[in-house]
């Protein structure tokens, strides 16, 4: 097998600001192909000092740093173009006996480039995300307000007001993942398991979103901004924007609304729930004579269980029980059924109503339990002009 080649790209900037960058600054993506060491990129041409390696750029931008030479320019290619940028080297202190160097944006002091060896196609999935960044376009027909009635359709079309019909869980990139089609891969294959279990899911869309992960001590976090003078206190943390994959789906082709009506004397609402592989939250048996079965859960499990479908519980209380995130390590984020458990057994001790929606499937017969609301699918589908 031959070996990739890698190309000197930036992989990421410390900046965290991403509505601060602007195309004069070097940008995730962008391919270094050399240096200019003089201020002006008038006669720079033939000055030009080509590089191959992150570790030879590093070495001449240290032979430019001991020189006291405040800027260089730098020649990137992004995309068909080629550019030069005014840029600063920019010192990163690993230990009292070792530095690495680098560039930062000429106008910007926080706008800091990480340099890496990427492959081609690590770096043009890398431009991509900057040109959505930095590439806004502004034109169009001008917008004027219009009052809108929340209320009344909030009331009108949601039976549940803190239902929201939809759905959407994040999958994070893990390590080693550089193109959104891996990540793309694991998310598909998680709602092809989902829908295998008998999970009755429907497939809304499916989106890239950026997220900020920053680092510190080698721990991450993900989606949690750090003021720069944090950053600058503590040299080991860095922030970094990555790509994630986010897939909306409806739980089910509707969401059932049930009531558990307990009765005195009643000890359980008399379900039994466990999680899925997927973080899905099921009902496995319905006890007899129990608010559960007086509510027609009991019926739900069994036409499920004939259908190939499990029962799976969307919501409790009106609060979503849908996993949420597959994180960076690749744990999937989900609801505890251990806490569920809890929640079901204090409603129980003071003889409270419980509301709970279950997720409907294709050919479900029409429930037809007193106070039951559904919404779903068949209300979502546009009509044609």
């Amino acid at each position: 097998m031959g070996t990739v080649q890698k190309l000197v790209c930036v992989k990421q900037v410390k900046q965290e600001v991403p509505e601060e960058w602007d195309e004069t600054m070097p940008l995730p993506g962008d391919i270094i192909e050399g240096f200019y060491n003089c201020e002006s990129d008038i006669h720079a041409d033939k000055f030009f000092v080509p590089t191959k390696a992150k570790s030879e750029l590093s070495s001449q931008l240290a032979k430019i740093s001991s020189q006291h030479i405040e800027v260089i320019w730098v020649k990137v290619r992004r995309g068909d173009a080629t550019l030069k940028l005014r840029a600063r080297v920019v010192v990163e202190r690993l230990s009292m006996l070792q530095r690495k160097y680098s560039i930062r944006a000429d106008t910007d002091d926080r706008h800091v480039a990480v340099i890496g060896d990427l492959t081609s196609d690590q770096c043009t999935e890398l431009q991509e995300m900057s040109r959505s960044l930095v590439n806004v376009d502004y034109k169009g027909y001008n917008k004027r307000g219009a009052k809108y009635d929340w209320k009344m359709k909030v009331g009108k079309y949601l039976p549940d007001q803190r239902c929201t019909v939809i759905s959407s869980i994040l999958f994070m990139p893990m390590q080693g993942e550089y193109c959104t089609e891996a990540t793309t891969a694991r998310c598909m294959a998680w709602f092809s398991a989902a829908v295998s279990s008998g999970v009755p899911l429907v497939f809304v869309n499916i989106q890239t979103e950026r997220t900020v992960i920053t680092s510190e001590k080698g721990n991450l976090t993900a989606g949690k901004e750090m003021s720069w003078s944090r950053q600058q206190q503590n040299q080991a943390t860095t922030v970094q924007i990555v790509q994630c994959i986010r897939l909306w789906l409806m739980p089910g082709v509707a969401e059932v609304s049930l009531e558990l009506v307990p009765q005195k004397g009643e000890v359980r609402f008399g379900l039994d729930i466990k999680r899925t592989e997927e973080g899905f939250i099921c009902i496995y048996s319905v006890a007899k004579g129990s608010p559960a079965e007086r509510a027609g859960i009991g019926r739900l499990h069994e036409e499920a269980y004939a259908s190939g479908c499990l029962l799976v519980m969307s919501r409790l209380q009106g609060k979503s029980l849908m996993p949420s995130q597959a994180d960076i390590t690749g744990l999937i984020h989900c609801c505890d059924h251990v806490e569920i458990r809890d929640t079901l057994a204090s409603a129980i001790d003071q003889m409270e109503r419980v509301q709970l929606h279950v997720m409907a499937w294709s050919n479900q017969a029409r429930p037809t339990t007193p106070n039951t609301n559904a919404v779903g699918a068949a209300i979502l589908l546009p009509r044609p002009l």
